[in-house]
């Protein structure tokens, strides 16, 4: 089943107003549609005659050596989609080798989507993604359930100060979760009451001094997620985060931003390789995997497909699609001339349409 034949019967499964909170974006949703609009601006000019016919796709990634270059980008409310919700998606992925990036708003907690994943991996890497919380004492309860969890990494994301407008959202009045369904990682928080919930507040407040602080609590590799602007990357590195992730938060945020893989290059440029960057948004087949790494990403995020998956299929469903990318993948590096991921290089892709 193609992708976009998966997202119409996911479209057919969902109720509406479920199927709106997924697909859609902030404001006029032009960013939403940018992310993937972009890697049709980009093509790859192969090398020849490079004699392998072995290909080895593996990278290392803070807290996931060997890791699979797709990594499966943290999104909210998986029970929204299937009952089995969270649990699901991290067996799938850790069946086909893929990190998994569970997050503050999953409605299974950590611990349990942790545990899913090594039933069906025992070594599965799993990162948590963390909204950083205005009170610290809150954050820093998150990290120690992602560490006693098992996770390997902490994911923080960086883009949201406020949160998004969503309009379809708006004009659906869907403003909470339905009964039975609940953001599980914020239950028992300190200022909860005895298994109760609190909110996931976005802070305009929030500085790098939050973010040293965060590093403060854990021993864990933290990645910055939601980064465009080169000069924040370099911050980013300098106040020793473990990883960059370029990122718009797949057009959820701010409405006037560039696709998420045109600014890949000046922050692949400004790190200079001195920490992984990765990339999400707007990535559908194994070529824009493809294109991302040669424009320096050491690994590209899924976030829709995955969700798509799995309300059509379930757990077999997201290991279909995962295991799709992986493949179109490794053919897309075959058909370039390449045996491993640094053999995409910056000089290989060039304007749709044209070479330089």
């Amino acid at each position: 089943m193609t992708l976009r034949a998966l997202h119409e019967t996911a479209r057919r499964a969902l109720d509406p107003v479920h199927y709106d909170y997924v697909a859609g974006g902030a404001g006029e949703e032009r960013v939403l549609a940018d992310n993937e609009r972009a890697f049709d601006r980009y093509a790859l000019l192969p090398r020849v005659l490079r004699g392998s016919e072995r290909r080895d796709t593996s990278v290392d990634l803070p807290g996931a050596p060997g890791a699979g270059p797709v990594v499966v980008a943290p999104t909210a409310f998986h029970r929204l989609m299937h009952p089995d919700g969270e649990r699901a998606t991290a067996r799938a992925a850790a069946a086909e080798g893929a990190v998994l990036v569970t997050g503050t708003a999953a409605t299974v907690a950590v611990g349990e989507v942790a545990a899913a994943a090594r039933e069906a991996a025992a070594g599965a890497a799993v990162w948590f993604q963390l909204y950083p919380h205005p009170r610290h004492e809150v954050t820093e309860a998150l990290v120690r359930r992602a560490e006693e969890a098992g996770c390997t990494a902490l994911v923080v994301t960086v883009d949201s100060p406020v949160f998004g407008r969503h309009t379809r959202d708006l004009r659906n009045g869907f403003t909470d979760l339905p009964p039975g369904c609940a953001a599980e990682n914020m239950r028992n928080l300190p200022g909860a009451p005895p298994g109760g919930l609190i909110d996931i507040p976005m802070s305009p407040a929030l500085t790098w001094r939050d973010f040293d602080a965060l590093l403060g609590t854990t021993s864990l590799p933290v990645l910055v997620k939601g980064v465009l602007h080169p000069a924040d990357a370099l911050l980013a590195v300098e106040h020793g985060a473990a990883g960059i992730v370029v990122s718009n938060h797949g057009g959820r945020q701010c409405d006037t931003v560039p696709a998420a893989v045109d600014c890949l290059p000046a922050v692949a440029e400004a790190v200079a390789g001195r920490v992984p960057v990765l990339l999400d948004g707007g990535v559908r087949r194994g070529g824009d995997v493809a294109v991302a790494l040669a424009l320096g990403a050491a690994a590209a995020g899924v976030g829709r497909p995955v969700l798509w998956a799995l309300a059509a299929g379930g757990e077999a469903g997201v290991r279909r699609v995962l295991a799709e990318l992986r493949d179109d993948y490794d053919h897309t590096l075959a058909l370039c001339g390449g045996a491993r991921n640094a053999d995409l290089t910056r000089d290989m892709v060039v304007p749709r349409g044209g070479t330089r």
